[in-house]
């Protein structure tokens, strides 16, 4: 089902349910040297309300493709959502090591957490653990060790204050998109900030863009680190009118806003979701001591890990943490659901939504991993928690990487229960992601097998 809605001279078309199918001419089928970089451009002035200095990264060209390019090469899934193969030979050996490196990034800060919880459960005794703020560390570290090489939550947090005005920000950027502004759905209201929100924002938009200029500026005085920073300084001296230092921090941001916060959000579901299945937890721990063993899950386990996987996916489909895909703009008239879009439409999908169609799911408000396994590869039109074609998140492929990875060891290092005998509480609240309402709180026991790796390894973090 789609609603158009009109207001003033600005359209919104919102796709809530049914395939989306009638989409592939404006956002799918097109080879990257064939696409029309102005079609289904994302909104520029409802991103740059809400963020401030994203609107460099979000203005695509031709002659900026290659920026998307380097972008998709290192965060991305082997498909790189519409690459070139050729593009993908020239740069193979390049993205391994790459990877490799990611990898051993990704891993420490799970063996981080895993030292963590082991250090309130080693006794053999459940613990009462709150998750959420754990697993935003986790991915925080993740995010800043690639970009920046830098840690700051956690033990061995060497620049304290740095760190301090990070968190800081990452917190008031948390609160204020959050809050809804009657301007961004009604363009005549604009310019009128009722509550002072947009004030608050554009201040807080300052304070990261001087805190991100930091970084590049102590990237461009140490250029021995490799980090994504660096790599975007190296292509700047090559092409440095597209490689500014707004793109830069562009890129930066939207990775630190983008990949943090959503997999931390994505990864409490899926534990509160398997706590309130533990046939599937039950299942997925069966799954992990068959095909790994007594050793600690690797990226390597991945392809033989099909449950868990599935449990990836059904947790996605059921919860996903954007519900809201951000909006697209059709440079062409076209046909959406039988309704006429003229060009420059703004276009939601409703991912919520569509995950829960019933025309589309059997028992789509139940989790059931199982129908991820016996569907095979599901048709991409009514599965979209990242995005759809050339516009979708160039950052699942990590994502489901440090998913996979963070969940597995969990569930194969630790027993987890329930605090009560009760279901936990699925209750969400959605802004531009949705949280659980209540923060998880899990009792958990570390298993023979986390004592014995700490007991063979004493890993530096």
């Amino acid at each position: 089902m789609a609603r158009l809605l009109h207001v003033k001279k600005t359209h919104r078309l919102i796709i809530e349910s049914g395939s989306l199918r009638e989409l592939q001419p404006i956002q799918f089928g097109l080879d990257i040297e064939d696409l029309d970089l102005d079609a289904v451009r994302r909104i520029a002035w409802l991103v740059k309300r809400r963020i401030g200095k994203l609107e460099p990264v979000q203005q695509f060209t031709h002659g900026r493709r290659l920026q998307y390019l380097a972008m998709a090469t290192l965060f991305s899934s082997p498909s790189m959502h519409g690459v070139s193969c050729s593009f993908n030979q020239v740069l193979a050996s390049e993205k391994k090591a790459r990877q490799d490196q990611l990898f051993s990034i990704r891993r420490k800060e799970v063996m981080a957490l895993l030292r963590r919880l082991h250090g309130v459960s080693k006794h053999g005794n459940y613990a009462k653990v709150e998750l959420r703020s754990m697993l935003f560390d986790l991915t925080c570290n993740i995010i800043m060790r690639m970009v920046a090489g830098k840690r700051y939550y956690g033990e061995d947090v060497k620049e304290i204050e740095e760190a301090r005005i990070f968190k800081e920000i990452m917190e008031e950027f948390a609160e204020c998109i959050a809050v809804r502004n009657l301007g961004d759905m009604i363009p005549l209201l604009q310019w009128i900030d009722f509550t002072g929100h947009l004030k608050k924002l554009d201040r807080l938009s300052k304070k990261m863009d001087v805190f991100l200029q930091g970084l590049v500026d102590e990237h461009r005085d140490d250029r021995d680190r490799n980090t994504m920073i660096n790599r975007f300084l190296a292509l700047q001296e090559e092409q440095p009118e597209y490689y500014t230092d707004e793109v830069i921090k562009g890129h930066v941001l939207v990775l630190l806003l983008g990949g943090t916060e959503t997999a931390a959000t994505s990864m409490e579901w899926a534990l509160a979701n398997l706590l309130n299945h533990p046939d599937v937890l039950k299942k997925a721990k069966a799954e992990l001591d068959a095909q790994v063993g007594d050793r600690l899950i690797e990226e390597s386990d991945f392809a033989k890990l099909h449950y868990l996987q599935s449990i990836i996916s059904e947790n996605l489909r059921l919860c996903p943490v954007t519900p809201l895909i951000p909006p697209h703009m059709p440079s062409s008239d076209c046909t959406i659901g039988g309704y006429h879009v003229p060009a420059g439409t703004i276009l939601f999908v409703n991912a919520r939504s569509l995950h829960r169609d019933p025309t589309l799911w059997d028992e789509p408000t139940s989790f059931k991993p199982e129908r991820f396994e016996s569907a095979g590869r599901v048709d991409a039109w009514k599965f979209i928690p990242f995005g759809m074609g050339r516009r979708a998140c160039p950052g699942d492929g990590l994502a489901n990487r440090v998913m996979t990875l963070t969940l597995g060891s969990l569930i194969q290092c630790f027993e987890w229960e329930r605090v009560g005998e009760n279901k936990i509480d699925m209750l969400e609240k959605t802004a531009m992601t949705m949280f659980k309402v209540e923060p998880l709180e899990l009792m958990c026991r570390a298993r023979p097998i986390l004592d014995m790796l700490f007991s063979l390894s004493d890993q530096k973090i």
